[in-house]
């Protein structure tokens, strides 16, 4: 048995089949990659396209004298659960009220 462990194993050789087997899988492979590359590419323009807007929007309420910082805030608390935003709000009252700010 030992003998048997000891014999080097030369590797087969690649037929014309096996090659074009691989490179069928490769070209699939190659391609399917391609697409993913691709579709992202085109999500990041439609991204900075969108946000061209939203800046377009932010300029143009500026014009108008809305404080834009202050509209941001409100955009995020839109976005948080309700009741999240009631704690902190309940906790942040009470440190302002523990440091004579209340």
């Amino acid at each position: 048995m030992a003998r048997a462990a000891s014999r080097k194993r030369t590797p087969m050789k690649e037929t014309a089949e096996d090659k074009a087997v691989s490179d069928g899988a490769y070209g699939v492979a190659a391609g399917e990659l391609k697409q993913f590359i691709e579709r992202f590419e085109r999500l990041e323009i439609e991204k900075k396209e969108v946000a061209d807007q939203q800046k377009e929007v932010m300029a143009e309420a500026k014009g108008r004298g809305y404080d834009t910082k202050v509209m941001r805030k409100v955009i995020a608390l839109r976005k948080r659960d309700p009741d999240d935003v009631a704690e902190e709000e309940a906790v942040f009252e009470m440190y302002k009220a523990a440091m004579g700010m209340a």
